[in-house]
């Protein structure tokens, strides 16, 4: 089969590795990735949203499926592209993928279905409103409605240090947006859980948790993820419960964009927080998570070209994994996230990351001469597994020091310390 994945990133390394094992792999990119390349029988090097390009190319190599990964190009509508040439997609349609690119639509598709897990919201036109809204709540979150690649997210109390300071920047986003969206403060333990969707099925993958926070023990501003870790089918927060709660969510959620007439499929990403009263929905997106698809994808046992296939046809193939712990850590350039520096020269180790027991993903860097080198992003995720939580974090550690560059990482990642720092946390939230 001739599958074409869309995207450049660590994300979409992991993805390509898996499809290559049992597909013939075409990717599209808008800039050569050291990763991907490899990995694919041809590929094309332009603006994924150049419809006539694209369309042409697809027919030319006789491409019978597609797979849009990152989320401004689901926006931009290029799975919609595909479909348009003949291609079968197994990602969502710019409609269904609106649940991630416009934050109100999904808070209020899940208040017209009566689905649990809301959080108190108000979309805000004014200052008045804003103001209004905190009184009555208390310490509130701050979202942009679209896209901000996972760093528009602020919080009273912990970015926000006053309600002058939110309502500044309330202010931002209604000039820049017209609109900004205020939610109920949650506090609990955050989770990812993500599942594949035929538009009426879900098939769920592991849970995981991610790490936004730049710095360590969950310090300093919000980034597009530091590294993720899973341990199974259960986080070790996390009673059977609250996994089935969040299934249960995801669910009612797809079963309620079928029933208005815009079927979701593709993957779909649920960020929750366990609260005392259960999992409560801090967004969805409508792709992979980065770094969590690298935790899912190391444990994957179900071909992922086989599971992508089933997609468009209706008939959603079950997926199956490994019960086995990942640790994902991502290398970052000096001065990320404020200002990363650019044109740093990574190497990799490749049989020191053999013996490490891990592998390495690129994300945002770009090659020039045989080199790769940073651009102002995260440069390199590692990821590992094993059967231990502690033996996979080791794996990770190791797997780092067979990458050199100017680059850091958060070593606090898949610790014991601090996963027990979270048990401990929802136990006195119980």
């Amino acid at each position: 089969m001739k599958v074409v994945l869309v995207g450049a990133g660590a994300r979409e390394h992991a993805i390509a590795e898996h499809l290559a094992r049992g597909a013939s792999l075409y990717s599209i990119m808008d800039k050569p990735h050291p990763g991907i390349l490899p990995l694919s029988t041809d590929s094309l090097i332009c603006d994924p949203t150049d419809r006539e390009r694209v369309s042409s190319w697809c027919a030319e190599n006789g491409i019978e499926l597609g797979f849009v990964s990152p989320d401004a190009l689901l926006e931009k509508g290029v799975t919609d592209i595909l479909a348009s040439a003949g291609v079968k997609v197994a990602s969502p349609l710019r409609e269904s993928a609106r649940i991630e690119w416009d934050k109100n639509y999904a808070r209020n598709l899940l208040l017209r279905h009566k689905i649990p897990g809301l959080p108190g919201f108000l979309l805000v036109n004014d200052a008045e409103e804003a103001s209004a809204f905190i009184s009555r709540m208390g310490d509130v979150v701050v979202k942009p409605v679209g896209l901000t690649g996972g760093k528009g997210v602020r919080i009273m109390g912990e970015h926000l240090n006053s309600p002058e300071e939110a309502l500044a920047y309330i202010s931002e986003l209604i000039e820049k947006d017209g609109h900004a969206l205020l939610e109920e403060k949650l506090e609990g333990e955050e989770f990812t859980l993500q599942a594949f969707c035929d538009g009426t099925r879900i098939s769920a993958m592991p849970p995981v948790q991610d790490h936004k926070r730049a710095f360590v023990g969950d310090t300093g501003p919000n980034t597009g993820g530091m590294g993720s870790y899973s341990t199974g089918p259960l986080l070790p927060f996390m009673e059977p419960g609250d996994l089935e709660a969040a299934k249960s969510i995801m669910q009612l959620t797809v079963d309620a964009m079928r029933s208005e007439g815009n079927p979701f499929r593709g993957v779909l990403y649920g960020q929750f927080m366990l609260t005392r009263g259960g999992p409560k929905v801090i967004e969805f997106n409508a792709r992979f998570g980065d770094p969590e698809a690298m935790n899912a994808l190391m444990l994957l046992r179900t071909p992922l070209h086989e599971i992508f296939q089933s997609i468009p046809e209706g008939n959603l193939m079950g997926a199956a994994f490994s019960t086995d712990c990942t640790v994902v850590k991502y290398l970052v350039p000096e001065g990320y996230p404020s200002a990363g520096k650019k044109g740093m020269k990574v190497d990799v180790d490749r049989q020191a990351l053999l013996k490490c027991g891990g592998k390495a993903y690129f994300a945002s860097v770009y090659g020039e001469g045989g080199a790769v080198l940073t651009t102002s992003s995260r440069a390199v995720a590692v990821a590992s597994r094993d059967a231990s939580l502690g033996h996979a974090e080791e794996k990770a550690e190791c797997s780092i020091r067979a990458i050199s560059g100017n680059l850091w990482h958060r070593p606090d990642i898949g610790t014991a310390a601090l996963v027990r720092k979270r048990v401990e946390h929802m136990g006195r939230l119980r």
